[in-house]
């Protein structure tokens, strides 16, 4: 089954939000749906950008999972312009 990657600039925090619950909410979001292979919190370039990696059939698939992820975060702070990858043997291709 093909891998994907939904990758999200997170920003200000909602109030009363820790700063820990932002991952697991991406995470729990996206195995409503489907299986979470790996999560991780980098910081490039002075963003934060949180990266949930996830199986899905097609790209099609892969687009549902990334938006119900993004809106889940959404919740609990701001998000810049988010973008989905699948990866085609060893490297990973933008797929929105």
């Amino acid at each position: 089954m093909p891998s994907f990657r939904v990758i999200i600039p997170v920003g200000r925090l909602r109030p009363d939000v820790s700063p820990t619950a932002v991952e697991p909410a991406a995470a729990a979001a996206v195995a409503e749906w489907t299986t979470v292979e790996a999560t991780s919190v980098d910081v490039v370039s002075r963003e934060a950008r949180l990266t949930v990696r996830f199986t899905a059939d097609g790209a099609h698939e892969a687009l549902r999972v990334a938006e119900h992820a993004v809106e889940a975060v959404a919740l609990l702070a701001d998000t810049g312009n988010w973008r989905l990858t699948e990866r085609v043997g060893g490297r990973w291709f933008r797929r929105a």
